[in-house]
């Protein structure tokens, strides 16, 4: 699983005019998921399912 700074130098994600991550393949927005017992947050793209971390 990439970070998000990664997928957006790989160009797998975008930000829109509103700094919302987006997947460069579908243009969905990304939906977060918080595991309070990890350090990151996991980004999930709801049309294909890719999955990239966020350090919180």
């Amino acid at each position: 699983m990439k970070s998000t700074r990664k997928g957006l130098r790989d160009g797998d994600l975008m930000k829109d005019t509103y700094e919302r991550l987006n997947c460069a393949d579908c243009e969905k927005v990304l939906k977060k998921e918080n595991d309070p017992d990890e350090v990151f947050s996991v980004r999930i793209c709801p049309e294909c399912g890719s999955r990239f971390k966020e350090l919180r």
